[in-house]
């Protein structure tokens, strides 16, 4: 049906990378999902109530929460999709990532609430009716979340989107605590077991810990979480790989929302070159990493003086240092500076970040290490964390 509707109802529906096309595809899903677990709710509301179950009138309202968090996921694309203006100059991306969150707060609130209530039952006990009605609900109720599932998971990879992967999760939670209910209905019909009230413990269970799970990959992107390692050796291996390029460091990639991605670095490369040789590599590469990875891209090109042997053989041997203290320790921006009376060697030493020494000792050991063994030097060193 996701699959009909959209190709009915969004224009270039195959071009996923529009943001244009992510917003609809997000509006759609929620418009669905505010549908379909509307029509779950008054459907078990109905069977709670038929058959005196607590745990079915809890799914009931469990349903009910989804519906409201499909609200949000809708309004959330909504506003995600918003263009940029003056006071939120990288665009509104970051909302869906809220919106998700929101999502999650929502299903743990749920879960709270529906472990609060089972365990009043399990302390003031009631007897619990089977119904016939409320079994055929149930088993059409886990048929459809598993649809539901199925095609927010489906979108969730087309369009690369965490709050829709959350909702997903939220639908596949659902068809388990269902599945659960509706089993616990069956056995306690068989067997005579008053199993409702622990089984709307166990679900209430279930679904916090789905709640806390999406919490932690929503919150992730709004905190700073690492970038995607795949990008980043997709970026280096582009520019490393780009002709008149020497290195690159000083990679900074900002998440402003899926589509929404700013990255900035420092491409090193020869300082005989003219200033419109350089310009003309930078913007070329600028353009090819815009193009291959969809991101915004700003470089900043270093001159590297490859004819300066003696800054050669200094960087040499103050990178077999820092090797000496770490492993994976390096440098870059190595220069000197002859312009006083004094040359300045002028570097920054980078260190991975569980490296135990502080920055300050950090700086202060190489400083006392060129100043001893490279008296006739002075030294500029910024410490940087890998």
């Amino acid at each position: 049906m996701i699959t009909l509707l959209s190709r009915l109802l969004i224009p270039d529906c195959e071009k996923t990378d529009l943001p244009e096309v992510r917003r609809q595809y997000g509006v759609l899903s929620g418009a669905v999902g505010i549908f379909l677990n509307l029509l779950l709710f008054a459907a078990k509301l109905t069977a709670g109530m038929l058959s005196h179950s607590i745990s079915i009138m809890a799914d009931a309202f469990n349903n009910l929460s989804d519906a409201a968090s499909s609200v949000m996921t809708l309004v959330g694309f909504k506003l995600a999709g918003k263009r940029a203006d003056q006071g939120h100059p990288y665009g509104h991306g970051r909302i869906e990532y809220l919106t998700g969150l929101f999502v999650s707060i929502s299903i743990v609130l749920m879960g709270l609430e529906l472990a609060n209530n089972s365990l009043l039952r399990i302390v003031h006990p009631e007897e619990v009716s089977f119904s016939p009605a409320a079994t055929v609900i149930l088993a059409a109720s886990i048929l459809v979340k598993f649809y539901m599932y199925f095609y927010n998971q489906n979108l969730s990879v087309r369009i690369d989107s965490v709050a829709l992967r959350s909702t997903a999760m939220d639908s596949l939670s659902d068809c388990i605590s269902t599945a659960a209910v509706l089993l616990c209905q069956i056995l306690s019909h068989l067997k005579g077991w008053q199993l409702d009230s622990w089984c709307g413990l166990a679900v209430s269970i279930f679904i916090l810990r789905t709640g806390f799970q999406t919490i932690m990959e929503t919150a992730s992107p709004l905190v700073g979480q690492a970038p995607d390692p795949d990008l980043i050796a997709g970026i280096s291996d582009r520019v490393l790989h780009t002709k008149g390029i020497l290195g690159m460091h000083d990679l900074l990639i900002h998440d402003y929302g899926p589509g929404h991605i700013m990255v900035s670095l420092h491409a090193e490369i020869p300082s005989d070159l003219t200033l419109l040789e350089a310009h003309e590599i930078i913007d070329r590469l600028e353009a090819q990493l815009d193009s291959e990875f969809g991101v915004t891209s700003l470089i900043h090109a270093d001159p590297v003086d490859i004819h300066d042997h003696e800054a050669i053989l200094l960087r040499g041997g103050i990178l077999l240092y820092l090797k000496t203290m770490d492993p994976n320790a390096s440098l870059h921006d190595f220069r000197i500076l002859r312009g006083e009376d004094t040359p300045v060697i002028s570097f920054d030493a980078i260190f991975p970040y569980d490296f135990k020494m502080r920055d300050e000792e950090i700086l202060g050991e190489l400083q006392t290490v060129i100043q001893d063994e490279l008296p006739e030097y002075r030294s500029i060193i910024r410490i940087d964390r890998s």
